[in-house]
């Protein structure tokens, strides 16, 4: 039996003909990387590759590593194996790696959204024979509003708060939603404050992004000053002691997964906004149509309904499992979704 072209074993994605591994999860010696989440990018390769855009976010993030630049759709090739990377459209610096052999052409999406958000490169199709997708929110029931329909209701939510007295507080991932909720926040509103884990990220970005100015919030920061303005924090500091010298405030959090009730609930945010950095079911699935695959394998999310659908098509499709999260932190989530599949269930 052939050994197929990518493999999964217990350290990560493996090309045993290039001897390379993408987005492994544990040491390896040659590491191609799609992107800068801690899911996809670990601590203890001998050689990183990735995209040059993502070279200062792993460096910020892992520290002192042997990492390599690529340009997009730059050709390099190991042991005869071509590779090379192509917009992913997740976050900044995120990438899809297509690895070509003897006429054989695999893609490892990483992790992806179709939708142009204005700050990472648009996601592009990459036509392949076999096609390795994320699931993180493979059902039917998750479908996207339009990111401009969504930054209009959080400007009026933060003016509406502002005109309250009020300080509203939200939250999303230090990489990737943060600057993406940055970017389109209306400065006529207010001032825009951040936590320090997203300044700091904000600041390794700012020279690849035009972001509009920010202020750290620090132990000097008055209760005062706050009032009326919109502070950006990962979801990490709901429920801390940093979040208290915010009073009076109110919370937001903006992820896929405020799709859902239940979810809100949970994280006791006080509005939740639907917006993610992954494709919606149909972005999934246009996707793959797209690529020209008749191989599919679903990694992380629910790539088991997933994949059984993707069967019922007609596609040669299966899952693997890996050590990557999909939105980092809201694994709970999950129970979130099983409750109101239920819920839609007894009421069909």
């Amino acid at each position: 039996m052939n050994t197929p072209l990518l493999a999964f074993n217990d350290k990560g994605i493996y090309c045993q003909q290039a001897d390379v591994y993408l987005d492994p999860w544990r040491p390896v010696t040659n590491a191609i990387i799609t992107h800068g989440h801690s899911d996809h990018a670990r601590w203890g390769h001998k050689n990183y590759i990735t995209h040059y855009d993502n070279v200062p976010i792993i460096k910020h993030r892992l520290g002192d590593i042997n990492v390599t630049g690529k340009d997009w759709n730059e050709t390099f090739t190991v042991n005869g194996v071509k590779f090379s990377l192509h917009p992913a459209g997740h976050v900044i610096g995120s990438a899809q790696i297509r690895v070509e052999y003897k006429g054989e052409v695999w893609v490892f999406t990483g992790d992806y959204k179709t939708e142009d958000d204005g700050v990472s490169v648009p996601y592009e199709v990459v036509k392949c024979d076999a096609f390795i997708t994320e699931c993180t929110f493979g059902l039917p029931a998750f479908k996207w509003t339009p990111q401009a329909e969504v930054m209009t209701d959080i400007n009026n939510w933060w003016a509406e708060n502002r005109a309250e007295g009020k300080t509203s507080v939200l939250f999303g991932y230090s990489l990737g939603k943060a600057q993406r909720l940055l970017k389109y926040l209306d400065t006529d509103i207010g001032k825009i404050y951040t936590h320090g884990a997203i300044e700091n990220m904000t600041e390794v970005l700012r020279p690849l992004v035009d972001f509009p100015p920010t202020t750290r919030v620090t132990s000097e920061t008055k209760k005062e000053d706050l009032l009326g303005s919109i502070v950006l924090a990962p979801p990490s500091a709901h429920g801390s002691t940093w979040i208290r010298k915010m009073t009076p405030f109110v919370t937001g959090s903006a992820s896929g997964w405020m799709t859902f009730r239940g979810a809100r609930r949970r994280r006791a945010v006080d509005r939740g906004f639907v917006l993610s950095d992954h494709c919606d079911w149909t972005g999934l699935l246009e996707s793959i149509k797209a690529t020209g695959a008749e191989k599919i394998i679903c990694t992380h999310g629910y790539s088991d309904i997933f994949s059984k659908y993707l069967q019922e098509l007609g596609y040669d499709a299966r899952t693997a499992n890996t050590q990557y999260e999909g939105e980092l932190g809201e694994m709970d989530s999950r129970k979130d979704v099983d409750e109101e599949i239920e819920k839609i269930e007894e009421r069909e």
